[in-house]
């Protein structure tokens, strides 16, 4: 995990992100490279589903110089170096001087190795939707979600919610790195939420042939949803980052219907993992 893209914008998360990015570039020597992200054209006069906000009009023309303003004065304050030529090492840039809209994240992530993006939420000063999925189905690179609160730690107690998808598993497998430094990692399963085949045995089994110590916990739903299962799970572990495969149901019918990524998107409270 040598680079990390941060697409970068004024809302009430962005410190919480570029702390969590910075955590994870320290632990991997990395380097970090913001830009300023604008809404599509096609989102300036949409509601996103997920906040239901209305972002006609929300992009100013000095957007991307403040955005740079708040990426490099955060470099700066925690004593980041500007990147220089050669291999990455623990530092940061910001080559694109104009902005990207949301459609632009998917195609320009691909080149680095996460995107570090907020947590959506309901509120105009919260991080939108757009710029996540934008990451989620374009890139092929998996997202660091960081919430409201900045982490403290990253990676060092990690839950796996493991459900036997595939999905599940390409985030496993990007997540490797993170699982070898963790101290702790529990693979868990909610049951009636585990697809027919692998159990969560298995996949710490997995995990554990690779030198990494996980421990499988399987637990009973009742009549909570998983999602709230596995956040609730998180917290009483004391876990500080949640690996979890996106959109393992159809998206829309997340939409309409709700399922654990939706409700972790809504909810969490720790930093996720994500990839789709």
């Amino acid at each position: 995990m040598k680079t990390i893209l941060i697409p970068t914008e004024d809302h009430d998360s962005m410190p919480a992100v570029l702390e969590g990015a910075r955590l994870l570039a320290q632990a991997f020597d990395s380097y970090m490279e913001g830009f300023a992200v604008r809404p599509s054209l096609g989102t300036y006069v949409a509601v996103e589903p997920l906040s239901g906000v209305a972002i006609a009009g929300a992009y100013r023309g000095d957007a991307p110089m403040q955005a740079r303003a708040l990426f490099e004065a955060f470099m700066q304050q925690h004593g980041v170096p500007r990147a220089g030529d050669g291999p990455a090492r623990l530092s940061y840039g910001w080559p694109q001087a104009e902005g990207f809209d949301d459609t632009r994240i998917g195609s320009y992530g691909r080149v680095f190795d996460v995107i570090a993006l907020g947590r959506p939420g309901p509120a105009a000063q919260n991080p939108r939707m757009a710029p996540l999925e934008a990451a989620l189905f374009d890139s092929g690179r998996p997202v660091l979600m960081v919430p409201s609160s900045a982490p403290k730690t990253l990676g060092r107690n990690i839950l796996v919610a493991w459900n036997n998808s595939a999905e599940q598993a390409r985030v496993n497998s990007y997540a490797l790195p993170l699982l070898h430094k963790a101290e702790r990692v529990t693979v868990l399963t909610v049951e009636g939420n585990l697809a027919p085949g692998l159990s969560g045995e298995d996949a710490a089994l997995h995990l554990r042939r690779h030198g990494i110590k996980a421990e499988a916990l399987s637990v009973k739903s009742g009549k909570t949803a998983p999602g709230a299962v596995i956040l609730e799970q998180a917290r009483t572990l004391g876990c500080d980052l949640l690996v979890k495969g996106a959109y393992t149901q159809n998206r829309i019918r997340q939409i309409i219907f709700g399922g654990a990524t939706r409700h972790i998107l809504e909810n969490a409270a720790l930093p996720v993992f994500l990839a789709h």
